[in-house]
């Protein structure tokens, strides 16, 4: 899956929509459980039970930054 942002381009990740994927799939009958959903950043698992999708994989640091007005914000 690849997910394109208005202007930020291409992202690493996106969980709401892996799990998107992982819906679509299973109701249409393509997968009938857990599904691997590979993404630029590297691989989620989504796991359905029931009703519910939980989203299993790694968690990365990938950016920092500062906004010129940030310190108006902590006034």
């Amino acid at each position: 899956m690849v997910t394109w942002e208005r202007g930020a381009g291409v992202t690493l990740a996106c969980g709401s929509g892996a799990c998107a994927v992982a819906e679509a799939a299973y109701r249409t009958g393509r997968i009938k459980g857990d599904s691997l959903i590979h993404l630029p950043g590297g691989v989620l698992t989504i796991r359905r039970n029931a009703d519910q999708l939980t989203m299993i994989g790694p968690a990365a640091f990938v950016f920092e930054g500062s906004w010129p007005g940030d310190s108006l914000l902590t006034a």
